[in-house]
């Protein structure tokens, strides 16, 4: 699974950095490490006639091992995909029920959605066939051939869940890939797959039901795939949530959501600043230099901070942020930019310069505003995958 959202969701330990990118491992995996070692003992004492006691659940946690190395070089596969064309990667994280990798940016195209999607599943598939291939030429029943068997069955089973159709599968990343390469829209498509999600979260909850009924796994067993359902449920949800979100995106238009703003020169006392902007019922206060250039732009929270009776004598610098590249504005920026932005240096105001002039203020609560999913909205413009095409490196 591919977190890309721009913000950190890795809390866990880092225990290594491989070919440039940093591992980590969330305190959860201590859960998957039990849950596992307990159902997997059965098989083992099954597997390996012989063994009893401690070395039952020694080769029970060595499927718990297989298993996080091959979820590791499965996430390593979407990791050096993603460097491949160009996406910065923050991080992989492992955790309870498999793991991610924090892509520094979305995919800016289906064809590179579809095949960094697709890498990790394909590592996985070859690396499943080599634990295949050895387990066949082995002695059935040994401890050589049942270690073949759960470098086999661990990359299997990640290979074939994880190209299941719905997100935040990669299997559901691919469908996405698909549905907007057809439909020329993304966020569309994320709510597609994120719909496919919750089939797949509901069917894999009806099968760990089955399986607990007919005495196929045990109530650990049924707990695990009710917990795995749980996750692809959020997961889904998140998509179509996102999605949703994003369909509005093409609303954000800074040019359109610009507000006229006070200017004030540095030194204006706050109650007065205040004043002003009452009178001119505008969107914001900009203080200005002598030849009257932008230099800040008072912060709503700190001013509100200030008692009524103190602003006569509070300075409106001392209430106020000064430009610079985070709080400054283009007037032509619109729909992704505006929220990359926002994600870059979240504020309630921005102010809006062009060639070192003040145009107007942009508030936080108009752009919320506008992305309302209860508020009507009209349809996008139509956009192709090619014009949302990167450079790739071939």
């Amino acid at each position: 699974m591919n977190q890309s959202d721009g913000r950190p969701t890795r809390p866990g330990l880092r225990i290594a950095r491989v070919l440039g990118v940093p591992v980590y491992i969330s305190p959860t995996w201590l859960i998957l490490a039990v849950l596992v070692t307990l159902i997997y003992s059965d098989v083992v004492r099954v597997a390996v006639p012989g063994l009893s006691g401690g070395l039952v659940y020694l080769v029970s946690f060595g499927f718990v091992v297989t298993l996080c190395g091959s979820v590791f070089l499965h996430e390593l596969g979407h990791a050096l995909t993603s460097r491949h064309y160009g996406i910065g990667v923050r991080g992989i994280t492992l955790e309870m029920l498999g793991g991610h990798t924090e892509m520094a940016t979305d995919p800016k195209s289906p064809k590179v959605e579809a095949v960094v999607a697709l890498a990790g599943p394909a590592v996985s598939a070859v690396l499943g066939a080599i634990g295949t291939a050895v387990a066949l030429i082995l002695e059935p029943f040994t401890l050589a051939w049942q270690f073949a068997f759960q470098v086999a069955a661990c990359n299997i089973i990640v290979a074939i869940y994880n190209v299941l159709p719905g997100m935040p599968l990669d299997g559901g990343r691919a469908l996405r890939a698909l549905v907007w390469a057809i439909k020329g829209d993304k966020h569309v498509a994320s709510i597609v797959a994120g719909w496919a999600g919750r089939v797949v979260a509901v069917a894999t909850a009806a099968a760990g039901i089955l399986a607990f009924a007919t005495g196929f796994v045990s109530v650990i067993g049924i707990v695990f795939a009710l917990m795995i359902a749980a996750v692809l449920w959020l997961g889904a949800t998140r998509s179509i949530q996102l999605g949703t979100l994003g369909a509005r995106f093409h609303l954000l238009d800074v040019a359109k959501l610009l507000r006229p703003a006070t200017c004030v020169p540095s030194g204006t006392p706050l109650g007065e600043a205040l004043r002003q902007q009452r009178e001119a019922d505008s969107g914001g206060v900009l203080v200005v230099d002598a030849a009257g250039h932008p230099t800040a732009i008072m912060h709503s929270a700190a001013t509100q901070a200030v008692p009524a009776d103190r602003r006569p004598w509070v300075s409106v610098d001392d209430v106020a942020q000064g430009l610079d590249g985070s709080n400054t504005w283009k007037p032509s920026w619109r729909g992704e930019e505006v929220v990359a932005a926002m994600r870059r240096h979240p504020a309630n105001e921005y102010a809006v310069v062009d060639d070192g002039r003040a145009l107007g203020v942009v508030n936080a609560a108009d752009i919320a505003d506008a992305l309302d999913p209860r508020k009507p909205a009209p349809a996008p413009p139509r956009e192709t995958a090619t014009d949302t095409e990167v450079t790739e490196r071939e």
